[in-house]
């Protein structure tokens, strides 16, 4: 049974476009043309930098002081070029998707959102992208997939290294108490910029009366996971029909959870269960149980599974050196020109930042604070998550062996 890797979190399926200030020599005009950065000659425009920086804000970038927005543009952009650099190389290598493969990642997204066509198309339209643009950020992300894949295709784990592994960790390897679950969660504030969709509550009312009708609907037989993916408002979770895996008993109350509904997940309720609505942490929700386990294990290389989820941790290590290792050599050959970090120097009294005419919000923030600007990795999907992640414990070994 997997970790829980994040709770209560909330993200968007496709980016957010955003025309704001352009890097014109004086730095006050808006371009959305102008040319942010070339790989090897070919451009990335100011736009794309946009609307990275406009996702990475929660669609709000205008809330960033300058110097935040100054470090959320080169912040993406850096990422930009690696992504590009990372696509010409598979250009070369000739690892690249077919059409039908491209528009396969594409349905299978809009599948997990939980979100119609129409749907789909509205977000689209309201984020001022094109079906195209969408089709072109999954193109490269299976590319860039793809030229990892031709790589860590070699690599081999002997079973000396499981075993070697095994016997100098053995401290990871405890199943303790627990629970696995899944869940829907409404949130009373307004989640619209995040792409929730068309049922999103955005007060007490309306997310008192959206849970209870869920209820009334789970009360029905419907299936849990089938209305998690399309009424939950936790994105991250109603992708996986509400999952968010195993999580100890002491990683329950680090999130918070009321030590009645702990109990009981603990207690009474048997697995296939699900809760009545429960509010905490600002937010309803309706817990499924998945499995239990009441008593703390330790595992052996005999327990069922374990050489091959060390294997897969230990080949998963590897993985993230090698890809690490292909980044720098790309980037090493590629001919790479950051024009909006040579616009930043050339003007370092605004930094090209905003309109003229346009204001920035107060900076309540010290200089020294940094917005969370952290882009997707180069073979990740553009979406970005806000979380509370469960801290790291001991609670589910198999998955230690993964980091």
């Amino acid at each position: 049974m997997r970790k829980i890797g994040k709770l209560f979190a909330v993200t968007c399926l496709v980016t957010s476009g955003l025309v704001v200030a352009g890097c014109s020599s004086g730095g006050t005009e808006t371009n959305e043309n102008m040319v942010a950065a070339t790989v090897n000659g070919r451009n990335i425009m100011l736009q794309e930098v946009e609307r990275g920086v406009n996702q990475q804000a929660g669609g709000n970038p205008s809330a960033l002081t300058q110097l935040e927005l100054a470090q959320a543009r080169l912040t993406v952009l850096d990422d930009l070029i690696k992504r590009e650099v990372m696509f010409q190389r598979a250009e070369r290598e000739k690892v690249l998707p077919t059409e039908a493969q491209s528009d396969g990642a594409i349905a299978q997204q809009k599948e997990q959102s939980g979100m119609t066509q129409d749907e789909l198309q509205r977000q689209l339209k309201a984020q001022n992208m094109s079906v195209e643009t969408l089709r072109e950020e999954a193109r490269k992300n299976l590319a860039i997939s793809n030229l990892q894949d031709k790589y860590n295709g070699k690599i081999n784990i002997s079973d000396r290294e499981v075993e070697d592994f095994y016997n100098n960790n053995k401290q990871q390897f405890v199943n303790r108490r627990g629970v696995a679950l899944s869940m829907i969660m409404v949130d009373p504030a307004d989640n619209s910029a995040t792409g929730i969709g068309l049922d999103d509550a955005k007060n007490e009312a309306d997310a008192k009366l959206k849970i209870d009708n869920i209820y009334q609907q789970l009360q029905g037989k419907a299936d849990f996971a089938t209305v998690a993916r399309a009424k939950s408002e936790d994105y991250a979770s109603l992708r996986a029909g509400g999952d968010i895996g195993f999580a100890t008993e002491d990683e329950l109350k680090e999130n918070g959870f009321p030590p009645d509904l702990i109990a009981s997940l603990l207690g009474s309720m048997q697995v296939g269960d699900y809760t009545k609505p429960v509010q905490f942490r600002g937010k309803w929700y309706i817990f499924k149980l998945a499995d239990k386990r009441l008593q703390t294990e330790n595992l052996t290389l005999d327990s069922p599974g374990l050489r091959q989820k060390i294997a897969q941790g230990l080949t998963n290590q590897r993985k993230q050196i090698l890809n690490t290792a292909l980044m720098e050599v790309a980037m090493n050959e590629a001919r790479i020109v950051n024009n909006l970090a040579a616009n930043m120097l050339n003007n370092p009294g605004n930094l090209g930042l905003r309109p003229a005419g346009e204001s920035a919000p107060a900076a309540t923030q010290q200089p020294s604070q940094q917005p969370a600007a952290s882009s997707p990795s180069p073979a990740a999907p553009a979406a970005t998550s806000s979380a509370v992640p469960v801290r790291p414990a001991n609670g589910n070994a198999n998955s230690n062996a993964n980091k």
